[in-house]
């Protein structure tokens, strides 16, 4: 398997998407969802690092798992400013280069609409945590409102050419749970921009732990 994707229209125009949506309430989210986050962590799919910034000073190492370049050097240059600790490589999601058992969390942020085998890229998730370790999540999913819905899947086919393959039909709660997590706490919402609403706005932040 590849150790690299290349996305370099997408790459070219997403720090733009994530500025703006940073610009409009994403960076709460983000904040949302590492609160509390401490220990040694990886970050899967990291982008250009925008959630580097974010980790308070318990959080003692993130590895940061990147396979687009263009974005990874972005990450690299975000990581150089970062409060903690923050180490970027190369690497897919569903073949992480990293070691079992090493991590106490996981984090998946605005990634798992993208990748290709999200079971698999959930079961590495599972494999580098430690017993007891948390996965840590803030994704945009697939509508619970049937007319929504129908929008998203009529548009889905055309917003994976631009966006990089993202997928914005998927129930990400449920792969999730599929793949031996139990979710401790979830919170679904509407991101709004502007008062408004767009096929990607459906979304989840959470917590889970792996199965016992």
């Amino acid at each position: 398997m590849a150790k690299a994707l290349s996305h370099p229209v997408f790459a070219r125009v997403y720090p733009r998407i994530a500025a703006f949506a940073d610009a409009h309430g994403s960076i709460e989210h983000r904040q949302e969802m590492l609160a509390g986050v401490r220990g040694r962590v990886v970050e899967i799919g990291a982008g250009t690092g925008s959630n580097f910034r974010h980790y308070q000073p318990e959080v003692t190492q993130v590895m940061a798992v990147e396979p687009e370049p263009r974005l990874r050097a972005l990450a690299e240059k975000a990581a150089t400013e970062a409060p903690v600790p923050v180490e970027v490589v190369a690497g897919l999601a569903e073949e992480l280069p990293l070691e079992d058992d090493g991590f106490d969390v996981a984090v998946c942020s605005l990634v798992l609409c993208t990748i290709a085998d999200v079971p698999g890229a959930l079961a590495e998730a599972r494999r580098v945590l430690k017993p007891g370790g948390e996965l840590r999540f803030y994704e945009h999913v697939r509508s619970e409102r049937p007319g929504f819905r129908r929008v998203q899947q009529v548009l889905a086919p055309l917003w994976r050419l631009p966006g990089g393959g993202c997928h914005l039909t998927r129930d990400t709660e449920r792969a999730i749970q599929e793949a031996g997590f139990t979710v401790k706490d979830i919170r679904r919402f509407y991101f709004l921009i502007n008062g408004r609403a767009n096929p990607a706005s459906p979304s989840i932040i959470g917590t889970a732990r792996p199965s016992t």
